[in-house]
């Protein structure tokens, strides 16, 4: 049975425990981006480790391409990474709420998320990523292959050629561009902030969707600017061969975290129960990788600005 436009409206609606919604400015994403950043800085090894798959999988996708002639599908995938990184990025936001709560920060925290009592629900919301991923692909596809048929392209110049120099390919560019900006702005939408929301307070995946919506909806003109600043900065991490996500991957888990803690009011039952105590922990560099793998150190105290109201 199909469900009415308007219970689907009313889902995004606020109940009356729902989280509040801040109103955020660019300089908020600004700060959350440094606050990103810190936390890398904090736990780099742990970061690099968690994200060697997505040069991994990037070599392996450049392996298939050069071999078995998919370059039509080379856009597609690598694009669609972003669909799916707010679910691939869990790991990032418990070693950050780790940080937050001055805990230990072992290499394996990460994996403690799956520990969660809502971690059915982040599985449930990257199962819808992963069909929103599955499904963009599909489409590209589709559209491929209404512009230049079933004909593979027999090498890199040949393709480049084609997408470059022909109205087919310029066609090709206008409606795979506009179909990909239609999925990522549904993936934005219901996930900006609902990983790090499930984390936190444990909620729904049908709650953290809603709050997301609200999140954007209260939010449209920081929240577009941050869409694009993902945007460019996942582009910026294909470069050479997929390599910089490896900083760049990390650097947007943390950020997200701080994002959520901008934009989410905490939840007042858990500020009594569960206060957040200050970190004292100093910065070491990347360069001290592999001995930060072992104790932890201190890290200098961050103000804790998540309380503020506006």
């Amino acid at each position: 049975m199909a469900t009415p436009l308007s219970d689907v409206s009313l889902m995004a609606q606020p109940t009356k425990d729902a989280a509040e919604i801040r109103t955020i400015g660019i300089s908020d994403l600004n700060e959350a981006l440094r606050l990103g950043w810190e936390d890398f800085k904090a736990v780099p090894s742990h970061a690099i480790i968690l994200c060697l798959i997505y040069p991994i999988l990037g070599l392996v996708l450049a392996r298939i391409v050069l071999g078995y002639s998919v370059l039509p599908l080379l856009f597609p995938l690598a694009a669609g990474f972003a669909l799916i990184g707010p679910f691939a990025a869990l790991g990032l936001y418990e070693l950050s709420r780790r940080l937050e709560h001055g805990e230990p920060t072992p290499a394996w925290g990460a994996f403690e998320v799956m520990r969660s009592q809502s971690f059915g629900s982040m599985l449930a919301l990257g199962a819808l990523l992963l069909a929103l991923f599955v499904t963009w692909v599909a489409t590209w596809q589709a559209i491929y292959v209404a512009a230049f048929g079933y004909e593979a392209a027999a090498a890199i110049p040949d393709f480049a050629a084609r997408v470059l120099t022909t109205p087919q390919g310029w066609w090709l560019i206008a409606a795979g561009c506009g179909a990909g900006f239609l999925f990522a702005v549904v993936a934005f939408c219901v996930s900006v902030v609902s990983f790090p929301m499930m984390l936190d307070r444990h909620v729904s995946a049908g709650e953290a969707m809603a709050t997301s919506l609200r999140a954007v909806a209260r939010n449209p003109v920081p929240m577009a600017a941050w869409g694009l600043i993902v945007a460019a900065l996942l582009v910026l991490g294909t470069i050479p061969f997929f390599l910089g996500l490896a900083i760049v991957i990390p650097l947007l888990g943390h950020a997200t975290w701080h994002l959520y803690r901008k934009v989410v009011t905490p939840d007042p039952a858990r500020s009594e129960t569960d206060p957040y105590p200050p970190a004292i922990r100093e910065h070491r560099s990347a360069a001290d990788f592999p001995s930060i793998l072992f104790p932890p150190w201190p890290r200098k105290q961050r103000t804790n600005f998540y309380d503020s109201s506006e």
